[in-house]
């Protein structure tokens, strides 16, 4: 009885250890679990002060900045005449332009054939005396074959470099022409000068003004101007900056409680004093640039009214508001040393010029002298109705460039003539990832930029370490040149996107005629009436083969109809835009093309070649092989080299390539490589023309 009832009590006394172990294990699982809920609630808020402390230090920092900025802005504005000082002098020179040409460069042509080694051919060796005989004779057919083909590839490469040759030669001594009659230009100029000649003294010194770099970012530089030849003076009315180029805000602070940027404003007699400062800088710097620039003699003095355009507080119009003008000789001013000088008391006491006491106000002065007053003619540049940008000074146009990269945002200045390196605007993108040191060239052509201008552009672009390299014209680009800039770090303005842009960023610019420049509508000229304005396409290959080239006149896959089906049959299309040619040396066929000229609704040129079934009735294009298109301009010049696809076996016909329009109305170059082993005729049933 004992044992029984010890033994109930052992069973009863282990369930009961057990429940309290696992009381016990529970007790310990929630105590941990309680212990992880609250460190990972001292890590949340260890991380919302670490964030709240980040974000408070950078919304300092910027607070800091901002503030660093503004402060910079001020400093630059008061060392504006010192800093201006130091800038080199405009000097004549800059305007010449240096006698480089670039240099010829055939590229592969450059490479004569490798003519066969005699060593490569040895027969193969036969068991009797007549097999060895034969594999003699087959080497030797061999080699033979080979060294003609191998020859007549070699005066065929003599013959094109010959020809590229002089073509280079003539585009060489024509580049070098309008150099030397440029600088030519420049001389006479620098004779005129001495000679006291107005027009010339006004040329000059406008664009000395212009290219002066003595001038922050932002200032504006309009001008009116004459000149006195009997007193030897020029006459100049010049923009000064307006109010608003001194920062309203003196500094910013960030206030953590509000979250906010609290800006404590610059005291208002503190931002006119320094306002009459700044236009005292101002004059003077104008008047530094301008006697600094005369190595003829050409100034005896010079008269300066300076003047805000802005709203005239009486009228409410837009009008000049003169706010300063001083009349000084050369003598008086050379005395001055302008870097230790205040600006106001010296404009004022030392010059006995008049500065308005209160141009935030926009108070005016009386000018002593205007252009208006000297008798000739007052020559403006920067202002005005819509200026062409096809008459446009070339230093203007360079500004307007500058200004039009400035209002897109970017910062942007321009170069001097001399020892730019080929830029004539620098630019600085400070988008992150994207932006980037940018160079600029600016062509104000006519005629459709050559290929060249855009290579030596990359060059430009490498030399200089920059990012992108950006071509700006007045005109167009072919389809070499968009060719050459696909892939690359390049970007090419038409005059028409040029135009555009500056509408778009409230600027002012027109290509020819009265108004705003639009893009031109294409009208078709006359059948019978030839124009200057055109491309020759010149076909060359190597091989034997007798080839018929085509031009199809499409939009999209289809040909407009028949009668833009250029061939043998048909050698032109009704408006005259392509016209297969006789071919000229030392291409084996030749095309015509006016691409301004190709109907508005076509979009695409496709240039195609066929065997000639009558000259070679059991040829294929296993022959047509180092083939291409020379792209040459009216005058015979070459403009680029467009590489076309070789021709395969059984083949009859081939689609070298095609010209395709896009939306800026440029035309890209893009090579074919379908090939119809029915000829001619299955090719143009593809393009939609039937032959039945």
């Amino acid at each position: 009885m004992s044992r029984r009832s010890n033994g109930l009590i052992g069973v009863w006394a282990e369930a009961q250890r057990q429940q309290q172990r696992q009381l016990e294990a529970q007790a310990r699982y929630q105590r941990e679990q309680e212990r992880q809920h609250r460190a990972r609630q001292r890590e949340l808020a260890r991380s919302h002060r670490e964030q709240q402390a980040a974000y408070r230090q950078q919304r300092e920092a910027d607070a800091r900045r901002r503030t660093e900025e503004l402060d910079a802005r001020v400093q630059a504005l008061q060392g504006l005449l010192v800093a201006g000082c130091l800038a080199p002098a405009f000097t004549p020179d800059a305007l010449t332009r240096p006698e480089r040409i670039e240099p010829f460069s055939p590229g592969q042509l450059m490479h004569p054939i490798r003519m066969p080694d005699p060593s490569q051919y040895q027969p193969q060796s036969g068991w009797t005396p007549g097999r060895r005989a034969q594999a003699q004779a087959e080497a030797r057919a061999r080699f033979e074959r080979d060294w003609r083909a191998a020859q007549a590839a070699e005066d065929q490469r003599l013959q094109q470099l010959a020809a590229y040759r002089h073509q280079y030669d003539q585009w060489a001594a024509a580049q070098l022409q309008e150099i030397r009659r440029h600088n030519a230009g420049i001389a006479d100029m620098a004779a005129a000068l001495r000679n006291a000649d107005p027009d010339a003294a006004v040329e000059y010194f406008s664009a000395a003004l212009y290219a002066s770099t003595a001038w922050p970012e932002g200032m504006p530089r309009q001008v009116s101007a004459a000149y006195d030849s009997g007193g030897r003076q020029l006459v100049l009315n010049w923009e000064l900056p307006r109010y608003d180029v001194i920062p309203e805000t003196k500094s910013v602070r960030y206030m953590p409680g509000a979250d906010q940027d609290k800006e404590t404003a610059r005291p208002v007699t503190q931002r006119r004093a320094l306002y009459r400062d700044v236009l005292a800088q101002c004059v003077l710097l104008v008047l530094h640039d301008l006697f600094a620039a005369d190595r003829f003699g050409a100034l005896d003095s010079v008269a300066l009214n300076g003047f805000v355009d802005d709203h005239d507080p009486a009228t409410g119009r837009q009008a000049r508001i003169f706010l300063a003008t001083v009349m000084v000789s050369r003598s008086t001013f050379a005395d001055l040393h302008l870097e230790q000088v205040n600006a106001v008391d010296c404009l004022v006491d030392g010059l006995r010029g008049q500065l308005s006491s209160r141009p935030d106000q926009r108070a005016t002065v009386r000018p002593e002298r205007a252009p208006e007053d000297v008798g000739n003619g007052v020559v403006t540049h920067g202002a005005g109705e819509e200026p062409d940008l096809y008459e446009m000074d070339p230093l203007a146009f360079e500004s307007l460039v500058a200004d039009l990269f400035r209002a897109m945002g970017m910062q942007a200045v321009t170069t001097q003539r001399s020892n730019d390196g080929g830029v004539d605007v620098q630019a600085l993108d400070p988008t992150p990832i994207r932006g980037g040191t940018i160079v600029v060239q600016v062509k104000r052509y006519r005629n459709t930029v050559p290929p060249t201008a855009v290579r030596d552009l990359y060059g430009t672009v490498q030399d200089a370490g920059a990012n992108k390299g950006v071509l700006v014209t007045t005109s167009g680009f072919g389809p070499g040149s968009h060719r050459f800039a696909n892939g690359k770090p390049l970007e090419l303005v038409s005059g028409t996107e040029l135009v555009d842009l500056l509408h778009r960023h409230g600027l002012r610019g027109r290509l020819g005629g009265g108004g705003p420049a639009v893009p031109a509508q294409r009208t078709a000229p006359d059948a019978g009436a030839a124009t200057d304005d055109h491309n020759i396409l010149g076909m060359y290959w190597s091989g034997n083969v007798a080839l018929d080239v085509c031009a199809l006149v499409c939009r999209g896959n289809r040909v407009l109809d028949d009668d833009h089906f250029v061939f043998f049959n048909n050698p032109r299309t009704p408006d005259g835009a392509v016209r297969a040619l006789a071919t000229p040396a030392p291409d084996r066929a030749a095309v015509q093309v006016s691409f301004e000229a190709l109907p508005e609704r076509a979009d695409r040129l496709v240039i195609v070649a066929a065997v000639d079934p009558e000259a070679n009735p059991a040829a294929d294009l296993s022959g047509f092989t180092a083939a291409g298109i020379r792209l040459l301009d009216a005058a015979g010049a070459e403009l680029d080299r467009l590489e076309v696809s070789d021709g395969r076996p059984n083949e009859t016909a081939l689609v070298l390539g095609s010209f395709r329009r896009r939306p800026n109305g440029d035309w890209d170059f893009v090579t074919g490589g379908k090939g119809y082993e029915g000829g001619l005729e299955e090719l143009v049933r593809d393009y939609g023309i039937d032959v039945a």
